[in-house]
């Protein structure tokens, strides 16, 4: 059964959401972080992606107190993303509280250094973060999606998927935000050439059909957000999927 995972994204300490990355479409949620977790939790959930979206584009995790505070009132599974640049703020993020780290900023610049925590931390620890502006192109984005590099998808999939690569969170960034629907052959392309990577989908969820088209494709996990934020994905609407 595919894992829901939602998302929390955090800007100043603020609960966010953008439309396609782009900071000028950003909406803040009256939501307090942990209340939020808690809720999630409270009906079934257990992996939650915190997304520190200052440390995203400064370079170094800015809201690991964030983290602290929903690691300490929960006992969600955390995944952490936003600024991890060094083995420093791997262990500052663990210290924190979080379970997984997910990068993708210093895959880009330092792909060796990435692929060596694969080894160091452990493959069921990491999660490479890949990210395309376009399904066509399929150039990696980096620093919170602000920049686009040269980099072919499947190249940076391929590169470290041969250094031991397990999980790859794979979102269509034109389709973030904008409640389209996932980029279904996207995942299906990427489930053909790599069929034993564990792939988190993420962008574009609408609702739970999306997430059940999504499973019966065979991929790993679905990310979602905006759906729930704008009260159209009903955490109800969630149950079929968290059977244990």
């Amino acid at each position: 059964m595919i894992q829901v995972i939602p998302s929390i994204a955090i800007r100043k300490g603020r609960v966010v959401k953008m439309r396609k990355g782009d900071p000028a479409s950003e909406k803040a949620y009256e939501e307090n972080p942990v209340d939020l977790a808690k809720r999630f939790e409270d009906h079934g959930i257990e992996v939650l992606h915190l997304v520190d979206l200052d440390g995203a584009e400064t370079g170094a995790p800015k809201n690991l107190h964030v983290l602290e505070q929903i690691a300490g009132y929960t006992d969600l599974k955390l995944d952490f993303t936003g600024g991890i640049n060094t083995d420093g703020d791997i262990g500052n993020a663990y210290n924190y509280g979080a379970d997984y780290i997910t990068a993708s900023s210093i895959a880009i610049a330092k792909p060796e250094l990435f692929a060596s925590w694969i080894v160091s931390y452990g493959r069921e620890k990491m999660t490479l973060g890949a990210d395309v502006t376009d399904i066509i192109t399929k150039k990696v984005a980096f620093r919170g999606w602000q920049n686009k590099s040269e980099v072919n998808l499947f190249e940076h999939l391929q590169f470290f998927y041969d250094k031991g690569l397990k999980y790859a969170k794979c979102t269509d960034i034109s389709r973030d935000g904008v409640l389209e629907g996932p980029a279904f052959s996207f995942y299906q392309e990427i489930k053909n050439q790599f069929p034993d990577l564990q792939i988190l989908a993420s962008g574009g969820v609408r609702g739970a059909d999306d997430i059940k088209k999504l499973n019966d494709m065979g991929i790993f996990a679905v990310i979602f957000g905006k759906a729930y934020y704008e009260g159209i994905l009903k955490l109800e609407d969630l149950k079929q999927f968290l059977v244990k």
